[in-house]
């Protein structure tokens, strides 16, 4: 069994996610950024173990103000940041370089919990899903985009199959503006859900998610982010949910390794150049049955974790997998 030390507090909201095999694979010494603060459970197993500082950096106010009850106890050694963790250069300038940069992508537990969020096609609520709470929503998206848009948008992002025949349901039904609406269109165009399976709309709200929140675009700055404030020896771990974030991770760490193939014909010179990144993670690291059993969010979840060297940063995006609609203005 993982030392207590990796755990959170008792009382924290949610289980962060394979925290205990981050902690085995990286030194919980000096200062971190948490980039995807949330409900606090990454920054707090960090303090615990033993980091002099993490920077915790959110786009949501919310994950600030949930932390009011518990964040003083910590004093300066913690710093809280509200901004996009793609920033994390800006948000952190005065305390770096840092010593390692930890990613949860994805929506958070909190978020989902909470109906007014429009996260959740299991109970009803305004169709939001903004995590910053700003710009358009995904009821702005649902009801304006194109059908040839809104089926690529399912396809590239979700995975979906069926994101044409998707996409024509939801044309037909417009205006939609809560999230069971949506979630009906979805499961009248889908076979029945068996036992075991997942929900018919489980796909289709990942995709508009994503796309709402420019999910992808976020992670590749953010991975070049983490590329440029670490110091030479510090690691990047990334807990990734969803196949396509796996892909561009593995993906990223490959080339800045220099084994992705390296160069193009826009960019020669990244073949020769050296590595700014080791994978410290063969193969990506899932959760063990024990966390299973306490943590079901766990289950599609994988770690990878990689070291800074001394070389400097990389360049180039080619060879990643990003989806064509990547830093698409989708509205």
């Amino acid at each position: 069994m993982a030392p207590a030390a990796h755990r959170p507090p008792s009382d924290a909201p949610h289980l962060p996610v394979l925290i205990d095999a981050i902690l085995d694979q990286v030194p919980a010494s000096g200062t971190w950024i948490d980039g995807t603060f949330g409900a606090g459970g990454y920054t707090r197993a960090f303090l615990d173990a033993g980091a002099e500082r993490v920077i915790a950096i959110d786009r949501d106010p919310l994950a600030f103000e949930m932390a009011a009850s518990w964040a003083e106890a910590y004093g300066d050694r913690l710093v809280q940041r509200q901004g996009m963790f793609s920033d994390m250069a800006d948000l952190a300038a005065e305390l770096l370089p840092v010593d390692g940069v930890v990613l949860d992508l994805g929506v958070s537990s909190m978020q989902l919990d909470q109906p007014e969020r429009g996260f959740s096609f299991q109970k009803d609520g305004p169709l939001d899903m903004r995590m910053g709470r700003d710009g358009p929503s995904a009821a702005d998206l649902v009801n304006a985009a194109s059908e040839p848009l809104l089926a690529d948008i399912l396809f590239q992002y979700g995975e979906e199959r069926a994101s044409r025949r998707i996409a024509r349901a939801i044309i037909s039904a417009r205006p939609i503006t809560t999230t069971l609406e949506l979630a009906s269109v979805i499961e009248a165009c889908l076979p029945k859900q068996k036992p075991g399976q997942s929900h018919p709309a489980t796909r289709s709200f990942q995709a508009i998610r994503i796309a709402v929140n420019d999910e992808f675009w976020e992670l590749i700055k953010g991975l070049e982010a983490a590329e440029q404030v670490l110091k030479p020896g510090g690691h990047l771990a990334v807990v990734t949910f969803h196949s396509l974030e796996d892909r561009i991770v593995k993906k990223f760490i490959a080339d800045r390794a220099g084994k992705s193939g390296g160069g193009s014909r826009y960019a020669p010179a990244q073949k020769d150049a050296p590595a700014s990144l080791m994978a410290v993670t063969r193969r990506a690291i899932v959760a063990n049955d024990q966390e299973l059993k306490t943590n079901p969010r766990a289950r599609s979840a994988k770690l990878r974790v990689a070291k800074r060297t001394e070389a400097a940063p990389r360049a180039g995006r080619d060879g990643l997998g990003l989806p064509k609609l990547v830093g698409r203005d989708l509205l």
